[in-house]
């Protein structure tokens, strides 16, 4: 099994899980250059909040948009527009990658914004 068929038998297992609790997930994804953050309702139908450092509001002032000063400010920014639309508690999705460095960034910040998971 290769790394990327391993992270997304993990992915599945956590979305399968996070399905039965029937609440909204914060979903993570990390490309080569940009970083995104989603919450999706509960059926897994509508995106209620997103944020991504492809967005003007969010990269402007970064020197990059793959560290963790971009991490936190897309974890930051995706946490308001939640408690904005209204959700202020989900579970984290981290779509199978480990937590820590850029992920466990997006979700700290999260957190401090009033996120709670």
């Amino acid at each position: 099994m290769d790394k990327n068929s391993a992270r997304l038998r993990r992915a599945k297992s956590t979305r399968a899980h996070i399905r039965k609790l029937a609440v909204p997930r914060l979903t993570v994804h990390r490309s080569g250059k940009h970083l995104y953050a989603q919450v999706i309702d509960a059926t897994g139908g509508k995106v209620v909040a997103a944020a991504s450092t492809l967005q003007k509001s969010i990269n402007e002032g970064l020197e990059g948009t793959k560290n963790l000063t971009a991490a936190a400010a897309v974890g930051k920014a995706v946490a308001e527009r939640s408690i904005a639309a209204g959700v202020d508690s989900v579970a984290f999705d981290r779509s199978g990658l480990k937590y820590h460095g850029r992920i466990k960034a997006i979700a700290d910040a999260a957190r401090e914004a009033g996120l709670k998971f």
